[in-house]
This record gives structure tokens, sequence and C-alpha cells, in this order.
């Protein structure tokens, strides 16, 4: 194995630097080091880079999508070994406080995620905590295995949602999430689900994951259309994935949820809203956080093993780490056809 690497920092908004350092030792006997083989291109990711991610500190090596092979083991690890393929949880966690104790670790007190408050995978090697790997199937291809982190935010969103089988579900952004969140209702078996988005291309994309009906907002009155999509009734959950301020003033409106619905957005948006307390107990809806995932990882692999998925269009965009200056001038100048971008690795 060589001795020395190349890792990918963000100095500070819209400024960033190829370094190459040493290949990290193990720090203890409890974690492993990790070759990557591909990291996923997430929309916090672009935050980052524009100084618009409220959760990050500077600088920082970016990635929290990771896949890899496990290359060192230390003598106390059992859950992997050597030459194993893994995802690498996005978390690290105190295990002690309320949070983590009463089932709710994503929000531990003193959570840290990789990419954002820690350094994360844009780096040819790094190490982790075991306990925070988990083991992938050879058979799945790098290019899916990148996909596990944000299907299993589909999955935790969902769950947070209550989404049940006889929920009409609004989805607001076909993008990246907004297609992963289709896919997880549409498995749990919702009648109806609709995409609203700017983009015919996404919208066309919803449709061949299953979109029951979709709206373009440039083009439709979004809550009138839903009305008569839905007779008179609403929508019984939203789910906020675009994530633009004002998107969830926007999915609050009359006409869009109905009595009791159920509102989960997924942003980061420190914009203020025009939200009144009218709004939210008129109809008493529930507005229910959701931030990165809880227990998702192992049963979402599982599902990737199994070809659940339709990950086939989800990520549009392959960049090997050695062409990294292209994601960032994507993320300048942004493509319709680069919808997700993945970095692989050599």
């Amino acid at each position: 194995m060589k001795k020395m690497m190349k890792e990918v920092v963000v100095l500070e908004p819209h400024k960033t630097e190829v370094r190459e350092v040493p290949v990290p030792e193990l720090a203890n006997e409890d974690e492993v080091l990790i070759q990557m083989k591909s990291a996923g291109v997430c929309g916090s990711d672009h935050h980052i880079y524009h100084g618009l991610n409220p959760c990050s500190t500077y600088p920082r090596i970016p990635g929290h999508e990771n896949a890899g092979i496990v290359v060192k083991a230390g003598a106390n690890v059992t859950n992997v070994k050597v030459g194993d393929h893994v995802i690498v949880d996005l978390i690290s966690t105190c295990g002690t406080c309320y949070q983590c104790t009463h089932g709710r670790k994503n929000v531990c007190e003193h959570v840290k995620v990789r990419g954002s408050g820690a350094d994360g995978g844009w780096r040819e090697y790094f190490t982790a905590p075991a306990k925070e790997v988990y083991k992938i199937s050879d058979r799945v291809s790098w290019e899916d295995a990148a996909l596990v982190e944000p299907f299993a935010i589909g999955s935790h969103c969902t769950a947070r949602g209550r989404v049940a089988e006889d929920d009409v579900v609004f989805i607001l952004g076909a993008g990246t999430i907004g297609s992963i969140i289709l896919q997880s209702c549409k498995a749990k078996g919702c009648r109806t689900v609709i995409c609203c988005d700017v983009s015919d291309s996404s919208l066309e994309r919803a449709k061949g994951y299953g979109a029951d009906y979709v709206i373009n907002s440039k083009q439709e009155d979004v809550a009138a259309r839903i009305q008569e999509i839905t007779d008179g009734h609403g929508c019984t959950v939203a789910f906020d994935s675009a994530c633009f301020p004002g998107s969830l003033t926007m999915c609050l409106q009359p006409g869009i949820l109905c009595n009791a619905g159920r509102m989960v957005p997924m942003g980061f948006s420190t914009a203020e809203e025009k939200i009144t307390q009218a709004m939210i107990n008129q109809r008493e809806l529930d507005i229910i956080g959701s931030r990165m995932s809880q227990n998702a990882f192992e049963p979402t692999i599982r599902r990737m093993e199994e070809g659940a998925y339709h990950t086939e269009g989800i990520a549009t965009t392959f960049i090997p780490f050695r062409e990294i200056d292209r994601v960032f001038y994507l993320m300048d100048h942004p493509d319709e056809s680069a919808k997700k971008m993945v970095i692989l690795f050599e």
C-alpha cells in the first residue's frame, strides 16, 4: 500500500485545494482503514462549497456518501475484515445523551457529521471506528454503493412522516432526494404520489420511478392542480426536498395539505418564512423535522443488495477523483443533465 495519498479540502467558500498527505494510521484497535472507491456528491456538499451550509466549518474535507474497501483492521474489529466492501456512516455519536439513549442518535447532542462538522471521504484513504462501518456485498457496483446514504435518508424521512398505503403524498422537488423519497413511498404501497418541480426532465424521470402525477410549478397553479387530483381533499403528507427560501411556506399554503396532514421539510435554509400559527393549527398539521437517518443503513444495504431500488438515472455524472476540479466546476456552472455526481476512485 502506498504511503502518500491525495485529499480535497474546501479552505473557505469557493476556495479549494488538493493536498498530498501521508496515508493515516489507525488511532486505536477499534478502527479500520478504508480505501475509498466511490463518493456521492450531495446538495449539502454544494452548500459547503458555496458557504451556505450552517452546519459546516472550515477548512473541511467534504463527502458523507462514502463507499470503499477495508485495507487494515484493528485487533478488536469483528464486524468487518480486510477486503470487505463497506459503507461508512456519516455520523459519530456519544452514545450516552438523551437522544442517543432514546433512539434519536442522528440528532445526538454531540453529533459529528462526516464531510460537514468533521472531515469526510473526498480523499483516497481515511480511518473510521468499525462500529460506524457496514459491510455491503461486492456484487453491488461502486456507482450504486455511493447511493446507500441518500436511500437511507429516504427510508428515514418517510418513517418520520409515518407514510402508509392510504396516503396521498406531495413531493416538492424531483431531484435526487425527491426521486428517492418517491421510490420509498411507492415501496410502502402509497396509492398516490404527486411530484412537483420546475424541470420537465426531472418530472419525466419521476414518472419512470412511479410518480402518479407530476406538476411543473412554472406552468401550473400547484394548489389548484392538487385540489383537482384529490377531488378537493388535499394531500395527507408533503415532503419539501426542494428546500429553497420560501419552499416550506409554499407547501403549507391552503389546498396542498389536508386537515391532519403531515409536513416533512428536508432542508437547512436559514431564510425566514411567512408561516403563521393559523396555517398550522386551523388544519392541525404535524410539522416533522428529519435529519440524516437513524438505524437505516443496514436495511438499506440489504435492499440495495436485493436490487430493490431503481438506481439507474439517480446518479447521472461519474467523475474520476483525479478530475475533482470538474465537480467544483459543475457546482459553479450547474448543468441540467448533471443531476447528481458520483466521484470514482482508482
